[in-house]
């Protein structure tokens, strides 16, 4: 029954998420491997978050400027793209950049891990797999994401401003000013980056149990990889509005 089937699948996933956390124990090994799963991941990421930051700053602040001037508002379109981005756009954005990137990266390399045995050659060395594979990766998604939305948020502010004070014709002044007045650091600066580090969590999560219990087939490594990707993009869609709706009230 499909019932039954997902109940399964959510017990299933529920407990692997806690042998992750009680498999991650500071180790000297454990620390070298996030460091390298820290670069995998993280370092190799900045060239797309640096592309799709600049892009939606212009975007944003093109389609600001266009309905904000309808109302003769046109200088406060900073504050529309500050409160766009901490809010929303940045978090959301660079978690769904990264599950393409890296999510579909740890998914793939768990599930070819479990085609080609290594997973249980781990098992017979009497290493913990979900310590040695799947906790580093865990613990650098969650330290990643954020700094990676920080990233983001940089690349789009300094596009939005070149958008706005130099081709729109915004002062300058006000265009900072103004975002400055608005953008609050505790519930929107830290609030961002909570998201961020939750959204980071949850694609790890969902990108190392789907590779880690795939089936051990190159057609398994295939529909682990996607699914991953689909499953983790849809639970941070939920998830930010879910917390959306707490936070910002």
């Amino acid at each position: 029954m499909p019932f039954v089937s997902s109940t399964r699948s959510l017990g299933r996933a529920g407990l692997f998420s806690l042998s992750v956390f009680a498999a991650s124990k500071p180790t000297r090994d454990f620390f070298a491997e996030l460091v390298r799963e820290i670069y995998k991941i993280g370092a190799r990421s900045l060239p797309i978050i640096a592309v799709g930051g600049a892009f939606v700053g212009l975007s944003l602040t093109l389609l600001g400027y266009r309905a904000l001037e309808t109302y003769g508002a046109a200088n406060q379109v900073s504050v529309l793209i500050g409160l766009g981005l901490y809010r929303e756009l940045a978090p959301v954005l660079t978690a769904l950049l990264f599950i393409g990137r890296a999510g579909s990266s740890i998914a793939a390399e768990l599930a070819l891990m479990r085609a080609t045995d290594q997973i249980q050659a781990l098992g017979l060395m009497a290493i913990d797999p979900v310590a040695k594979a799947v906790a580093p990766r865990f613990w650098a998604a969650v330290v990643c994401v954020p700094l990676l939305t920080a990233f983001f948020v940089s690349l789009a502010l300094t596009a939005s401003w070149f958008e706005a004070v130099q081709v729109l014709g915004v002062d300058n002044g006000t265009f900072w000013q103004t975002m400055r007045d608005v953008v609050d650091f505790r519930d929107d600066f830290l609030v961002a980056f909570l998201k961020s580090a939750i959204f980071g969590g949850t694609a790890a999560l969902v990108a190392a149990y789907v590779g880690f219990h795939a089936e051990p087939t190159i057609e398994g490594t295939s529909v682990a990889t996607t699914r991953a990707v689909v499953n983790a993009s849809l639970l941070v869609l939920m998830f930010n509005f879910v917390l959306s709706a707490l936070l910002f009230r």
